[in-house]
């Protein structure tokens, strides 16, 4: 695997720390499905550059957490226009990476690339829980004619039969997909974005407890005032210290194994979506590394 240098990568670190890493930030700007606005080939490079400019020092855990996590960026490579093609080549990243013991964290790109994301997963672990923060559902068989669009990530994921999911924020479902989640009830929860004020955490709590857990974060499941530099973004979402707190449950009760971020699409001259996202796959490695020591 060929990396960056630290300040060109994931935090912009000096080159003359040296640290053996834990963690593989892949750059993966797969846009192939999107339905409504564009931009999502962008999202690495600038959640990249954005993170250059995150505090280090973390306020809440007592410590800069990357030096104790261990955080390189693989450099750039070509993504195939054939969506299949690409979708193996992240799962063959991904299954590198964790062959060599290290945490993989996809930067998106749509969220199509979850699929091909958690294939290495479901192969090497008995049961995997999905944690799945979206406005979306994403359970769709298929959308305008394509299997495996953005809008069905979700439902080729629970093609695997060894997999369960967890949704957070969700708030746009059709009708079909209303039908899947009723007669899968047993391997879907969904936490709906209309109930957050009575969400019971309790619940979700013993849900994850022990579980394999990947985590994939689509951003429009924050709330569009926050969030607006998506291709869908919808009102009625997560905000900031909610979802951290969800993360924290999941990182203090579960083994988070990977993760993705994804759907961000940059609108130039507002670096500050692009700095929340950066901020949040810090918060989510520095919880998942250093949470549990607390």
């Amino acid at each position: 695997m060929k990396y960056l240098s630290n300040k060109k990568g994931f935090l912009g670190v000096d080159n003359k720390f040296f640290f053996k890493e834990k963690v593989v930030i892949i750059p993966f700007g797969l846009e192939k499905t999107v339905s409504y606005g564009g931009g999502t080939k962008n999202g690495p490079k600038e959640i990249i550059k954005a993170s250059h400019q995150v505090e280090l020092y973390d306020e809440e855990l007592h410590c800069e957490p990357y030096k104790k996590i261990g955080i390189k960026t693989l450099k750039p490579f070509n993504i195939s226009k054939d969506i299949k093609k690409a979708l193996q080549k992240i799962s063959n990243t991904n299954n590198e990476v964790i062959k060599k013991k290290l945490f993989p964290m996809t930067l998106g790109g749509e969220h199509s690339i979850t699929p091909g994301c958690i294939a290495p997963f479901v192969k090497k672990y008995k049961k995997v829980c999905l944690l799945h923060f979206d406005a979306h559902a994403d359970l769709r068989e298929s959308y305008n004619g394509e299997k495996f669009s953005h809008a069905s990530a979700i439902k080729r994921c629970l093609d695997h039969k060894n997999l369960s999911v967890i949704s957070f924020g969700i708030r746009n479902i059709s009708k079909n997909e209303i039908s899947y989640l009723k007669k899968n009830s047993n391997r879907i929860n969904i936490f709906w974005a209309k109930d957050k004020k009575n969400w019971n955490l309790e619940k979700f709590k013993k849900l994850i407890k022990n579980k394999t857990v990947y985590l994939t974060f689509d951003v429009d499941g924050f709330d569009s005032s926050i969030m607006p530099a998506t291709g869908t973004p919808e009102p009625g979402g997560l905000f900031w210290d909610e979802t951290l707190n969800i993360i924290k449950i999941a990182a203090k009760n579960s083994n988070i194994v990977g993760a993705d971020i994804n759907e961000l699409s940059p609108i130039k001259g507002f670096n500050s979506y692009n700095f929340l996202v950066a901020k949040l796959a810090y918060k989510i490695l520095s919880y998942k590394f250093l949470f549990k020591q607390l």
